[in-house]
């Protein structure tokens, strides 16, 4: 009796250790695709075994898997900059990104993929979602329904897809993250190939409106903040062949239905358009911040939606970002913003992770002067260069923007403390300070008055604009 006790003591005892062994260093993932990895939807090991969770080493850092400028709990200009920026992970370029182009094959081959489009594969990206988010040290991620779960063979199968991955990202995301945003990818499928909310054909019409439904709904489910839409099929390629006012009729119902649709469910979230002006249509409906912001007007929408601003589509649409960010902001639009840019020298959208500090400051001059953007935020809808085929560059890509939009921030508190840029765009229009420029800008001034005043002063001197001197206040502070 004693032996056998003694046995059965050393065997747990042995268990124990074994187990306690692999909870205290949990498998990786290889990266070879034929190993337990790629095996199972289940695998709970590292995606990212070399990669430790970013922190923050300031400017001196040398440290690629660093922040140098963002800095998340500290308060700039009365918030924290975490709160400024509300940063989020995009899954379709992150974890679906593959580095083809229309001139190539694809380049990348993350260690966690085994080539499939599968339920399984799905679960698996998720898993490798929530320790890149964990990581990187953001708490928000953004989806279109496709990327994140297979299509079925019918709708019915598909939506039960969305709904098992969807589970998953619940489990995952736990209470500290949520979705900045959700959306429907309306634009891949052949049957979206004349649209989906302004297709000529009924079915797919319907088709559509049951896609946003679900997307909607799942949004919901997880917490999300927003739910985008993207037109990148709502427009035209000739209107030779085309009723424009009948598909711009058709879109709005379609909006109409979708706002409808959220507060019957009770989804508080933001309805968020995302403007571009073509690519992959000829034309599409929401050009840039002003079209949109017109046809919102038009079919009496304005206070349903806002904007989500992407910076390279602006360019796209021959404005710079902070030219769409200040339309969308004087209009009362401003909702979240798209932060990637675009190649001055390649002409469609190359989604490239911002970099640049001037174009940084800009763009954070409007999201101050917005109050911030919340409960809209920052998503990176950007994606590695072809050429980028390590992991550790996704972490890069992600930490080298952070830093450039926090280091925008930064530059931006200079200027208000500093306080000359400011004060020489108030002497530019002081003539307006004025009791007559007072009366001019409440409606109270007609030609009549005007002219009088014109007869009286006689030929008017004009000032210099000093735009030499305001870029150099602006460059001091980048």
């Amino acid at each position: 009796m004693n032996m056998d006790s003694g046995k059965i003591l050393l065997l747990l005892l042995c268990l124990n250790v074994a187990i306690l062994g692999v909870i205290g260093n949990p498998p990786t993932c290889p990266a070879d695709v034929d190993t337990q990895c790629s095996a199972s939807s289940e695998w709970k090991g590292e995606f990212f075994p070399n990669i430790p969770k970013v922190k923050y080493e300031g400017p001196s850092s040398k440290n690629p898997l660093a922040f140098k400028w963002y800095n998340a709990d500290e308060e700039i200009l009365g918030k924290k900059m975490k709160d400024w920026f509300r940063f989020s992970v995009a899954f379709w370029h992150t974890f679906r990104g593959t580095g083809g182009d229309p001139f190539g094959a694809p380049t990348k081959n993350w260690p966690w993929e085994d080539g499939t489009n599968s339920l399984d594969m799905a679960k698996r990206r998720m898993r490798a979602n929530f320790e890149f988010i964990n990581k990187l040290g953001v708490d928000r991620w953004c989806f279109h329904d496709r990327d994140i779960a297979p299509d079925g063979k019918t709708l019915e199968e598909t939506n039960a897809n969305l709904d098992e991955v969807v589970a998953l990202a619940k489990e995952l995301q736990g209470t500290k993250i949520r979705p900045l945003w959700g959306t429907a990818q309306l634009f891949m499928h052949p049957r979206y190939m004349h649209g989906g909310a302004t297709s000529p054909e009924l079915g797919v019409y319907a088709y559509a409106a049951a896609q946003v439904k679900k997307a909607i709904e799942v949004t919901h489910y997880l917490g999300g903040e927003n739910y985008v839409f993207w037109g990148g099929r709502e427009g035209y390629q000739s209107l030779l062949n085309t009723d424009m006012g009948r598909e711009l009729d058709h879109m709005a119902r379609f909006l109409e239905g979708a706002a409808a649709y959220k507060k019957k469910i009770g989804f508080n979230g933001t309805l968020l358009i995302e403007p571009k002006p073509q690519e992959p249509t000829k034309h599409q409906y929401d050009w840039d911040a002003a079209t949109t912001s017109n046809f919102l007007r038009k079919y009496n929408l304005l206070g349903e939606f806002k904007l989500n601003i992407e910076c390279n589509h602006a360019t796209l649409s021959g404005h710079s970002c902070h030219h769409e960010l200040e339309t969308a902001r004087l209009n009362g639009l401003l909702g979240n913003i798209d932060a990637n840019t675009g190649d001055p020298q390649t002409g469609w959208d190359t989604d490239q992770f911002l970099t640049d500090i001037g174009e940084a400051t800009m763009i954070m001059l409007s999201v101050v002067r917005n109050g911030g953007l919340a409960p809209g935020g920052f998503n990176f809808d950007a994606k590695l260069r072809r050429e980028s085929t390590d992991v550790e560059d996704l972490f890069i890509a992600h930490i080298s923007s952070m830093d450039t939009l926090a280091r925008g921030l930064r530059n931006v508190a200079k200027l208000i403390e500093d306080g000359s840029l400011a004060e020489l765009v108030r002497k530019r229009y002081e003539s307006f300070d004025t009791e007559i420029g007072a009366q001019i800008e409440a409606g109270k001034a007609d030609f009549e008055f005007l002219e009088k005043k014109a007869f009286e002063w006689g030929e008017p001197k004009v000032p210099s604009a000093k735009q030499e001197l305001a870029e150099m206040i602006f460059q001091s502070a980048l």
